[in-house]
């Protein structure tokens, strides 16, 4: 009986999870993962939480607790980074539930700890992410609006296309304009390393801004860095021919991963998915000048997604002569190609069409909602009473949305006060 009740627990603390735009697929990998990172008790609770984000009077009505012993529960969550928190401008504690990535997988492979069988973890990360396909498939190709996107390097960039790069496409940008920085151990060669797999990258090189940042140093998860260590950071990662990977928003991006092609969890569904475009790229293109190219090959090794390839340069004269070509479907765009040619024969230019982020989380969490299916999840949250103000703020962002997506807002609501919204607008 009492397995029977912890089995429930943890469906329904899955349940809960897939209200939430990037979910998690069920399977016994997943339930073995989540017996691991909460307890029995710890999953009935967090299955109760609401989507938005929440104060610990809210919670303890919830869970029908005194606020002081919800708020030690809340806290302990945070120091183990299954909940993000964060000060309110009344200076009220505010938490909120992260998806599993990029959220509370990371989190808990982003430093060393006892308290849990970390090696185990990884083993069923491995299992559940890079062996099992429902999760990374779901995660990265469920919809037309991807979780993450490419920053493309900009050292590499000429100064004439420097001039017309937006400051939310630069990491540095990121950087220097974030009210917190931390920098904690890579959850991706964290993962591998365990596993025997850990390439010889940098481990302590995962970046994450903001209130994220201010969290996890609190709770000890990250360290606190300031905007210079950041920089030199970044510049270790395109020296080491990292990708930037971070947030797919223009503003206050919580993260920036610094991606290897061999261990990291977005370039190996790139590789594994690339025909179905799982990671956002950046607004540039490598080209290659081949009649310099020496056919050395060394783009070709450092291309995470295998973009590039060797190939022929039909040369009469040299028969053997073999140069670089690019796949634009596959190329993120992040010029780690250019770092590594030593001919520097690989310029970076504009993408034909410029690709845009959301604005910012909400409006990303929105977008994906509707693609997914989940929008009524966003709107009414099942586990709290009716918010106007969340509700507004929601259905504004629905309202600038292109016609097709807010018809696709309005099949999934059925709301006649959604539908008058809409043609209010066009009227």
């Amino acid at each position: 009986m009492a397995h029977l009740t912890a089995r429930s627990a943890y469906r329904d603390l899955n349940d809960r999870l897939n209200l939430f735009p990037q979910g998690a697929p069920p399977s016994a990998t997943l339930y073995g993962i989540l017996q691991l990172l909460f307890s029995e008790v710890e999953a009935a609770l967090v299955a109760g939480l609401p989507i938005r984000p929440f104060t610990a009077a809210r919670a303890a009505g919830i869970w029908k607790k005194p606020e002081a012993e919800a708020r030690k529960t809340l806290d302990s969550l945070a120091d183990r980074g299954i909940l993000v928190d964060s000060q309110g401008q009344d200076g009220t504690m505010i938490y909120f539930l992260p998806p599993p990535m990029a959220g509370f997988f990371e989190f808990s492979l982003m430093r060393l700890r006892s308290d849990i069988d970390q090696k185990l973890l990884a083993e069923l990360f491995h299992q559940y992410l890079n062996v099992e396909e429902e999760f990374i498939k779901q995660l990265f190709c469920g919809g037309e609006t991807r979780p993450g996107r490419v920053f493309v390097n900009e050292t590499e960039l000429s100064a004439e296309i420097s001039l017309h790069v937006l400051d939310y496409e630069r990491a540095s940008e990121i950087i220097r304009s974030a009210r917190h920085i931390s920098v904690g151990i890579c959850y991706c060669r964290h993962k591998m390393e365990h596993l025997g797999r850990a390439c010889a990258a940098a481990s302590e090189i995962c970046l994450t801004f903001n209130n994220t940042a201010d969290s996890l140093a609190r709770h000890g998860i990250a360290r606190r860095i300031d905007a210079r260590e950041g920089l030199d950071l970044l510049q270790q990662a395109r020296d080491q021919l990292l990708v930037q990977f971070g947030e797919n928003v223009r503003e206050a991006v919580s993260f920036i991963c610094n991606c290897c092609g061999c261990c990291c969890e977005a370039m190996i569904a790139a590789r594994r998915f690339g025909f179905l475009h799982p990671v956002q790229t950046s607004n540039y293109l490598p080209v290659i000048d081949e009649a310099s190219c020496s056919g050395c090959g060394k783009c070709v090794e450092a291309c995470p997604v295998q973009a590039l390839a060797l190939v022929s340069a039909v040369d009469p004269r040299q028969p053997r002569r073999k140069i670089a070509r690019l796949d634009p479907e596959l190329c993120l765009g992040c010029g780690v190609c250019a770092a590594a040619c030593p001919m520097k024969c690989i310029a970076l230019a504009q993408r034909p069409q410029r690709v845009i982020s959301p604005l910012n989380s909400t409006h990303r969490a929105v977008v994906m909602a509707i693609e997914r299916g989940k929008l009524q999840n966003l709107i009414f949250d099942v586990q709290a009473h009716w918010n106007h103000r969340a509700m507004a703020a929601i259905l504004g962002v629905i309202l600038k949305l292109p016609p097709i997506k807010q018809a696709l807002a309005s099949r999934q609501m059925k709301s006649r006060y959604l539908e008058f919204l809409i043609r209010k607008l066009k009227a």
